[in-house]
């Protein structure tokens, strides 16, 4: 069995072609921006929306998500889609995770890992076979800078990277642009540097947004991020070339 927040279904943001995303329950990063605060403890938590109190988070077992799989198989055919498995951390729950991506190999399934990476590389192994692609989440390359806005060390992170990129996975790094923090040309160039030293092929950079501020009033926190504007546009596609210039 399985914690999971939500099962997404019809998908286009969370890898290729029309996809069935499913949100795992728990995370070891405690990102000021997260827009899905929701997914960040590993027990049900409540969340109070129009009055009315949802509980967050239920068991789920790998056959009966693979029933929902099943339901949209023929968009993935049709679109080259499939399942990514999201959250919250994913890895941490890795057992249950191995369950759900044997299902869809056995019915080739494209699979999708969104990870943090802030697991032992020992955890990424047995998921090579099994993940067609990961999308990796590198929030900052500042180490004291990612201490204080995801209260952890990017050290396994980023070494969990260069060797997912060694063992030759299908690695799609990306990362914020964040308002105040990494919105200037000198960490464009930095990123674009060191993130190429790694080996990194593809790359996408998501703006950031305050979507899920409504989400930390539900269930009862505070958000540290508030007040945040989203980044211009015109930032977006300067980091983004600056990428391009530095990873081939």
């Amino acid at each position: 069995m399985g914690l999971i927040t939500d099962i997404q279904r019809f998908s286009v943001d969370d890898g290729p072609g029309i996809r069935t995303t499913v949100f795992f329950k728990g995370c070891n990063l405690n990102c000021e921006w997260c827009h899905n605060p929701e997914t960040k403890s590993p027990f049900p938590q409540t969340r109070t929306v129009g009055g009315r109190e949802i509980v967050c988070g239920r068991e789920i077992s790998s056959e009966e998500l693979a029933s929902v799989f099943m339901r949209d198989a023929a968009y993935y055919k049709h679109s080259g889609g499939g399942v990514t498995f999201s959250g919250g951390e994913p890895l941490l729950q890795r057992d249950f995770l191995i369950q759900c991506l044997g299902f869809c190999k056995e019915k080739s399934i494209h699979t999708t890992v969104d990870t943090a990476g802030h697991i032992p590389f020992d955890s990424f192994l047995p998921l090579l076979p099994l993940v067609d692609l990961f999308l990796y989440d590198v929030k900052l390359i500042d180490e004291e800078e990612h201490k204080k806005y995801t209260g952890v060390s990017n050290k396994l992170i980023l070494e969990n990277l260069r060797k997912l990129i060694g063992c030759n996975a299908n690695v799609i790094v990306r990362t914020l642009l964040l308002p105040c923090i990494n919105d200037n040309t000198q960490y464009f160039q930095r990123f674009a540097g060191f993130i190429a030293s790694l080996g990194a092929k593809k790359v996408e950079v998501l703006p950031y947004h305050s979507m899920g501020e409504s989400k930390y009033l539900q269930i009862g926190e505070e958000y540290r991020f508030a007040g945040r504007a989203a980044p211009d546009e015109k930032l977006v596609k300067e980091f983004m070339e600056t990428i391009e210039r530095y990873v081939i």
